[in-house]
């Protein structure tokens, strides 16, 4: 490729290339040009979409990569393999010089985002996830029941806009003129050329289940992405400045999977499928932010997943803590004090428990001198003590499955 110095290396059948939880590689990822590779886990939650067997023209070391996280996964030669190797540097003169592989790359994220979201979902909140728009209503009433109207207006449009013949139709328009008045941040439509968008606090930029095909890019302040699960609203990200979001239904055409609202007074730019893809040739930089922050969320996703096999509950608690302090690319084994920017409440969110479960195990926690609670936020006095925990947990964890492993060969 014009421009661009690839470098091959090859590598012997039953070669490891990359192991998991190993960070020496991490600066550059693969593409396989000659052979098979194996992809594993130590635990596997769920099974990849397309098996875990690798081939000619397929990558891996991705999300390690543009993420800067350790990896998530090991790759081991079936065959004699050559492989490309592509350093982080290099991935946006890669997506200039070849559109079709930052693509690829692209398109296989967000499939396999949805695909490990949507299994988080179905484990954590109990929850299967829905695509039916006659869902904005349910979504339109919860808020409508909590005097939120800006976001109980935007949702009742948006139902009555994808379903018109929809059982609740004249219903959603009634309570629509109750409310209008209270609600005029809800601003509904924008033209195709208003590319860069002002949002006040509270409005709501889409709703979960309704068809999309922009994503946007923070330009000035917050965002936050919520859920209605079991008829409450899970905050699942705070988003701010050069961050992006909307993302998925652009790319794969279905229906959003969770809502955006501004957090605090925004400015966002919305990009169309049109736009993006002259994005993807003449703006690298902006597909690379895109490329790291899926990335981010697939790392972060598979965690998540592996925390919900841990079977003691404390054990999970404190596997939740590191996992903040990974994401948030803190020294896990520096001895300083740091507060988490969330306490109880959010911690159950993250662990799939209802609020009232995480009492015991928050008791539990501050049980430990180094933790306490300050300001409804955890604080710890030594990170490095959260590490302790987990492995102490894991070693647990190890051992109970070798013993069931044995039974079950008896």
């Amino acid at each position: 490729m014009a421009g661009l110095q690839l470098t091959f290396v090859n590598f012997k059948k039953d070669a490891f290339i990359m192991v998991e939880g190993n960070k020496q590689i991490a600066d550059r990822f693969f593409i396989i040009r000659q052979g098979n590779i194996r992809i594993s886990k130590e635990v596997e939650v769920v099974h990849e979409e397309g098996g875990n067997i690798l081939g000619p023209g397929d990558f891996f070391g991705v999300v390690s990569t543009m993420s800067s996280h350790s990896h998530i996964e090991s790759a081991q030669a079936l065959t004699d393999v050559t492989l490309i190797a592509v350093f982080k540097e290099q991935f946006p003169q890669l997506i200039t010089n070849s559109t079709a592989i930052a693509m690829k790359i692209i398109m296989q994220f967000s499939k396999r985002m949805r695909y490990l979201d949507d299994a988080l979902t179905r484990i954590t909140l109990k929850n299967t996830a829905t695509e039916d728009p006659s869902h904005l209503f349910n979504v339109a009433d919860y808020y409508a029941k909590l005097r939120q109207f800006n976001q109980a207006y935007y949702a009742y449009s948006r139902y009555r806009k994808y379903c018109p013949k929809g059982e609740n139709f004249d219903r959603a328009g009634d309570i629509m003129t109750k409310i209008a008045r209270f609600a005029q941040s809800a601003k509904l439509d924008f033209k195709p050329e208003e590319i860069t968008r002002e949002y006040p606090k509270d409005a709501m930029i889409f709703s979960e289940c309704e068809p999309g095909d922009e994503l946007y890019i923070i330009q000035k302040g917050s965002v936050k992405i919520t859920k209605i699960v079991d008829n409450k609203e899970v905050l699942l990200a705070v988003l701010k400045q050069s961050d992006i979001f909307g993302e998925m239904a652009l790319l794969e055409s279905r229906p959003r999977s969770a809502s955006a609202i501004a957090y605090e007074k925004c400015v966002v730019m919305a990009v169309n499928r049109a736009n993006f893809e002259r994005m993807v040739s003449t703006q690298p930089q902006i597909i690379a932010r895109l490329t790291t922050l899926l990335a981010e969320r697939i790392w972060l996703i598979y965690k998540q997943l592996a925390n919900t096999l841990i079977s003691d509950m404390v054990g999970r608690a404190y596997d939740a803590l590191l996992i903040q302090l990974e994401k948030n690319r803190m020294d896990v084994y520096d001895s300083r004090a740091y507060t988490f920017e969330f306490g109880p409440k959010e911690l159950a969110n993250m662990m799939g428990l209802a609020t009232g479960e995480v009492s015991n195990i928050t008791a539990k926690l501050i049980e430990n001198k180094n933790i306490q609670i300050q300001g409804d936020k955890f604080f710890v006095q030594h990170i490095a003590e959260i590490v302790k925990e987990v492995e102490s947990y894991r070693r647990m964890q190890k051992r109970e499955r070798a013993l069931r492993n044995a039974s079950l060969r008896r």
